[in-house]
């Protein structure tokens, strides 16, 4: 039994640094890219139509 705690805590030792790295570096490369591309919400505008001899 003692291995088996010997064993995996380093285990999840790596994965939480692992983890925490990812978390990092996504977060860091998303605020870079942020600034460049605006959201979307929602369906694109359809272009205005000027009004024309109709009325």
């Amino acid at each position: 039994m003692g291995f088996v705690v010997v064993v995996s805590a380093p285990v999840i030792l790596l994965i939480l640094v692992l983890a925490l790295a990812f978390y990092l570096l996504g977060r860091a490369s998303g605020r870079r890219e942020s600034p460049t591309s605006p959201q979307f919400f929602g369906p694109p505008v359809p272009p205005t139509q000027e009004k024309s001899a109709e009325v």
